[in-house]
This record gives C-alpha cells, sequence and structure tokens, in this order.
C-alpha cells in the first residue's frame, strides 16, 4: 500500500541507515571535511564510526559544511515531481544555517509549484535526539498521517525528546564555535565530563557536569529516571556513543535498572555532530516532558508575544 507521504531526513539524525532505509525516504547528507578531502556522511556505510573516531585520537581535525544549495534544490524537485505530499525534518537551526538555506530554496519551489505539498519542519533537535523524532515520525507516516499532519505532528512532537549528552572534553565544541570560550576553559580546569542537553531553541546548553565517565553514566541513567514521560512497557529509548561500545554497554545495564522493559535503539553519533564533540560521548534519548515549561517564565512569555 502507497504510503499517503514521504519523507526527506538528514544525516545528522545519526540513525543507523537499516532504520531508514525505506520506500519514500530520502536521505539528505552533510558533508565533513577531513585532512584527505570532502566526504559525505552517509550514516557509516562508506567508513565506519571506529575508523572516523581513532583519525580523530590520532590528531585529525575534521570540519564541516552546511549542505550546498543545490542539494535541497534537487532533493526538493524530486518530492514535487513525484507527486506525493512530503516532509522535510531538518537538523536544527541552532546549530546549522542549513535549514536557512532550505527554507530559501523551498520558497523557490513553492514559487514555481504553488499547489505542491512539500513542509519543512525545523525540528530543533540533533542527532540521536532528532534520529528519535524521525524514527517515530516513520511510525505515524505507516500508521496514516498525511504530509500535513505528520508536519503539525512534528512541531509539537519535538518539544517531547528529551536527551542528556556526556562529552570527554569541551574542546572540539569550542573550537567549532558551538560553546562559549569560558564554559569550555572552566570545563578543562575543572576536570570534569560536561554533561549537555538540547533546549528548546534547538541550541547546546550545559546541563551539569560529573566527575569522571563512571559517574557520568550513572547521571544519564538518573535524568532519564528523573524525566522520562509515565512510562509505557516497551518504551522506545535510543543509546548512542562516538566509539565508547563498553560505556554504551554499562549505560544500557544502568537503564535497565530503571526500567527492564525498555527497547533500546542503538546508534553511534555520526562524522558531522563527532566533529563537534570527538570521541566518546555517549548520549541517552526518550520521550520526556514539554521542554517549553522548563523554560522560564520571561522566557514563555516573549515566545507567546513571538507566536502572537
Amino acid at each position: 500500500m502507497p504510503h499517503s507521504c514521504n519523507l526527506i531526513i538528514d544525516s545528522c539524525c545519526d540513525l543507523p541507515f537499516e532504520a531508514v532505509d525505506r520506500d519514500g525516504v530520502e536521505l539528505i547528507e552533510f558533508p565533513y571535511v577531513l585532512s584527505d578531502g570532502e566526504h559525505a556522511d552517509d550514516l557509516y556505510r562508506a567508513s565506519s564510526a571506529h575508523d572516523f573516531y581513532q583519525a580523530m585520537r590520532d590528531g585529525e581535525e575534521p570540519t564541516t559544511a552546511q549542505v550546498p544549495v543545490p542539494v535541497f534544490r534537487a532533493a526538493f524537485e524530486r518530492a514535487v515531481e513525484s507527486g506525493v505530499p512530503t516532509v522535510y525534518l531538518s537538523f536544527s537551526s541552532g546549530l546549522s544555517g542549513s535549514f536557512d538555506a532550505a527554507v530559501l530554496v523551498h520558497g523557490q519551489i513553492m514559487a514555481e509549484h504553488p499547489d505542491a505539498e512539500l513542509y519543512l519542519v525545523d525540528t530543533h533537535l540533533a542527532s540521536v535526539a532528532e534520529g528519535l523524532l524521525v524514527h517515530e515520525a516513520l511510525r505515524q507516516r505507516d500508521k496514516g498521517l498525511t504530509a500535513r499532519e505528520l508536519a503539525q505532528w512534528a512541531e509539537e512532537a519535538r518539544y517531547f525528546v528529551d536527551a542528556e549528552f556526556m562529552v570527554e572534553d569541551l574542546e572540539a565544541l569550542r573550537r567549532g564555535g558551538r560553546i562559549p570560550g569560558s564554559v569550555a576553559y572552566a570545563g578543562s580546569k575543572l576536570d570534569v565530563k560536561p554533561m549537555l542537553t538540547i533546549a528548546p531553541d534547538g541550541k547546546l546548553s550545559l546541563a551539569g557536569v560529573a566527575r569522571g565517565r563512571k559517574k557520568g553514566i550513572k547521571q544519564l541513567a538518573e535524568y532519564y529516571q528523573k524525566r522520562v514521560a509515565e512510562s509505557v512497557p516497551g518504551q522506545c529509548v535510543v543509546v548512542a556513543g562516538a566509539d565508547c561500545p563498553k560505556d554504551v554497554g554499562r549505560l544500557k545495564e544502568a537503564l535497565a535498572k530503571v526500567d527492564d522493559s525498555i527497547l533500546f535503539l542503538e546508534s553511534s553519533i555520526g562524522p558531522v555532530i563527532g566533529s563537534h564533540v570527538g570521541p566518546g560521548m555517549i548520549a541517552v534519548v526518550f520521550w520526556g516532558g514539554d521542554k517549553r515549561e522548563d523554560m522560564s517564565v520571561a522566557d514563555r512569555i516573549a515566545r507567546k508575544v513571538k507566536q502572537g
């Protein structure tokens, strides 16, 4: 049975390729640059996560770039020509200018094809947090949501995806301009493992610190326990690492002690996100409460005013 809509996703969702290799799903591959030239983030089909992170350990300093405008143009044109209503679930605009480029191209395409159904959603999420949203969006599509409904679903659901990451240090994030230098400096001086989360605006924020990886893994499990939505048996939880399989195993054990009915979706942190966090990052992602409620009263008022 054909689907009521197609999906365009991007490689920053950091899901295993098998999870997204479906009919009516197109993958936009973000570029990243190593000393030997430009590569496409193909969800580790051409090279392994271990090879990528080992290169970083050996001194490689990868950089990332936005998705080129012609790539968006080609993908959106294919979507329009297919005649099937389509939704693009994009990597957070809080961490990349790619969404702005997509909006620009979308405007041009819609001017040429005013009757086309092509929706863009800024997920305000990154890496496997974006991955959990994409994973569930595929399920909602299979249950029969139309493109318009799926776009509306994603615009609301993005606020309920909760994530916490532990990174080895903040140097790569500082180098990529993703956090202020003062935060990175404080982290390095204290010899702690920074714990990061994704704010409602799709930017990274420091959630706390852990003294050592063992304590950090414990804190990730505690974060899940404190913030998970009313648990339903068989809740899907994504755990992911940047080439640290033993620690991912330890995290799964710690989470299983909290809830032995969790369905784990295991993944690797992709090269685009990995360029900014470095080897050793570990993440837990799950459905939690509405993140907008974590905002200060002043921020919530400002949000209402903006929506006007």
